[in-house]
Order: C-alpha cells, then sequence, then structure tokens
C-alpha cells in the first residue's frame, strides 16, 4: 500500500520574456508549495521565458529580431539557471517539473522542453517536445525519442508531454509502457486566441482526461493565463494585433478513472492548484484495463521507438582538440 501525498499545478503566467524574474518567480512558487507539503510541481509549458504568443500574431518577416531575443533568453542545460530550480526543489524537498525554452550548448537552435527535477535537487533527465506546432516551427527545433522517457523520482515515475503533443498518440503510449505513473502535461493559454475560443479547453479536457484512463496515470495540468504584461509587450515591440487577447488558462488535476481530482481552475487568477492523490489507486484502474500488460495485445499492436538522438550535443572541447 502506498501513502497519499499532494501534487499541484502552477497556473500562473511567468514574468514575460524575462528569465532572471521568471526564475526567481519560479523558486519562490516552488518554496510555497514544499511549505504546503506539496511533493511535485508541474509548471505550464516554457514557462521560462513564456510562450512566444507573437508567432500567431504577427507576419514572420516581422518576428526575426525578437526571435533572436527569445532564444538569448532561453536556458542550457547544464546552467545557472536550471541550478536554482534544482536548488529550489533540493530546499523545498519538492519534485519539479518546469517549461522551459531550452538553448543547445553547442548551436543556435532552441527546443521546447521539460526539466524534470527530483526533491534532492538531482536533475533527472530532460524531454524535448518531439514536433512543434503550426507556427511554433519558427522558434523550436524537433526532439527526438531519446528524451522520450519516463524518469523514477521521490513521488514515483513521472514524465510528460507538451501541448498538441498529446494528439500524438504513439508518443503518449511510449511513456504508458515505461509504467508512467504521474504526467505532467504542460500547456499554454490559447482559449483567448482567434479561432480557439470555444474549442481549445474542450480540447485540453478530452485530451488530459483520456490520456489518465488510457495511461492509468494521474494527470497534472498546469498553463499559464495570457497577463497584461504579454499583451503590452506584444503592442510594445511589434505593434496592435487583433488575434490574442488577455486571460484563459485551464489547470487540473486528473484521476486514472478519467476524472477530476482538483479543478479545473481557470481564467487570470493565479494559483497553486493542489490535490492529494495515491499512487496505489492506479493498481485499482489496472484490475481493468492494464495499457502497459494484459491489455496492450502486443501480439497483435507493437509500439516501436527509436530513442537514438538525432540532435546530439557536440563536445566543444573535442572539436578544439581535433582541429
Amino acid at each position: 500500500m502506498t501513502k497519499p501525498f499532494k501534487v499541484a499545478a502552477i497556473h500562473a503566467a511567468p514574468v514575460f520574456m524575462d528569465t532572471a524574474a521568471t526564475i526567481d518567480k519560479a523558486c519562490k512558487l516552488i518554496a510555497e508549495a514544499g511549505t504546503r507539503e506539496v511533493r511535485f510541481v508541474v509548471f505550464p509549458e516554457v514557462f521560462v521565458p513564456g510562450f512566444p504568443y507573437w508567432i500567431n500574431c504577427y507576419p514572420p518577416l516581422m518576428q526575426p529580431g525578437l526571435i533572436k531575443r527569445y532564444h538569448a533568453a532561453a536556458l542550457t542545460v547544464p546552467g545557472p539557471e536550471i541550478e536554482t530550480i534544482q536548488a529550489a526543489a533540493k530546499e523545498a524537498g519538492v519534485v519539479v517539473a518546469l517549461g522551459f525554452t531550452e538553448r543547445s550548448s553547442t548551436s543556435s537552435t532552441c527546443y521546447n522542453s521539460q526539466a524534470f527535477i527530483d526533491a534532492d535537487g538531482a536533475l533527472l533527465g530532460v524531454h524535448r517536445k518531439l514536433q512543434p506546432t503550426f507556427a511554433e516551427r519558427y522558434v523550436w527545433g524537433q526532439g527526438d525519442g531519446s528524451t522520450l522517457k519516463v524518469w523514477d523520482s521521490a513521488v514515483g515515475r513521472v514524465g510528460g508531454l507538451a501541448c498538441w503533443e498529446h494528439t500524438n498518440n504513439l508518443a503518449r503510449h511510449a511513456l504508458i509502457v515505461q509504467g508512467i505513473q504521474i504526467h505532467a502535461g504542460a500547456w499554454p493559454a490559447l482559449s483567448t486566441m482567434v479561432g480557439f475560443t470555444e474549442v481549445y479547453d474542450p480540447q485540453v479536457d478530452a485530451m488530459m482526461r483520456s490520456h489518465a484512463l488510457t495511461g492509468q496515470c494521474f494527470v497534472i495540468v498546469a498553463e499559464s493565463p495570457v497577463d497584461q504584461a504579454a499583451m503590452d509587450f506584444l503592442e510594445r515591440e511589434l505593434g496592435p494585433q487583433e488575434f490574442i487577447t488577455a486571460g484563459g488558462g485551464w489547470s487540473s488535476i486528473i484521476h486514472p478513472m478519467g476524472v477530476f481530482v482538483e479543478g479545473p481552475h481557470v481564467g487570470a487568477e493565479e494559483k497553486i492548484l493542489a490535490a492529494e492523490i495515491d499512487l496505489d489507486e492506479i493498481e485499482d484502474v489496472k484490475v481493468f484495463v492494464d495499457s502497459a500488460g494484459h491489455y496492450s495485445r502486443s501480439e497483435v499492436l507493437r509500439l516501436v521507438v527509436d530513442s537514438e538522438a538525432k540532435t546530439p550535443e557536440v563536445d566543444a572541447s573535442v572539436i578544439s582538440a581535433e582541429s
């Protein structure tokens, strides 16, 4: 039998395009979660330095200068900002899933990433979003199967995906067959964007509840509402636009049976959305359906994952020594 513990979704906006201030805010949220006896917190997609909302609002040729600044605001792994989050996690005794933009240590390419940090501050690993969606391709490169992983942590087996990456059923199943117990679903808030006002929140709801049941795992959904500071930034840097407004945000904690444990919390109010979960209840669901076991029918349906790194990080010292 397992012991129940608290998990939380961070429903908050970053200090838009200010890496240092957002890291400081993240550390304070982690510390607060720790004082509330939360043991696992999930941050929204690219919480650092914020989701680049301009990609859907302005012509591509207006964007290169701002994308360059966005890349400059990204984090490297290892790097001082990630190390600061590691220290905060250790101080609070909290496992952390942080959404951030990651810059390659050997090139200018950036990735939409999630860092998984254990309660002792150890970096468990980083997942890079496999496929940037639509205009996101202006900003981020493609991840690969080498980061499609689940990690053992102080709270159990954890992993995650970002936004519409959840529409890739094979990517979700790659985590399911690794025995994921708590899934970090990181999303931006796009429910205030033209064309998505009526469909975005229902999409998130449907995908995340479906994943909880089909994966027999707890799912923590974290979204950042669009704050006025982000809106002011867009208009100051690129001019008026009419495609997105302030607001949005849909965060929740979902049981493996597909029902809400907490939430959804919707709107601009920032909140650490916390609830108690018990991993033993996963076994209650697996009595009926075990997608990594008796329900997989692996003799009929097989998943093949290429785990070879396609974007290897080359050690600059090796290049120097060979040149």
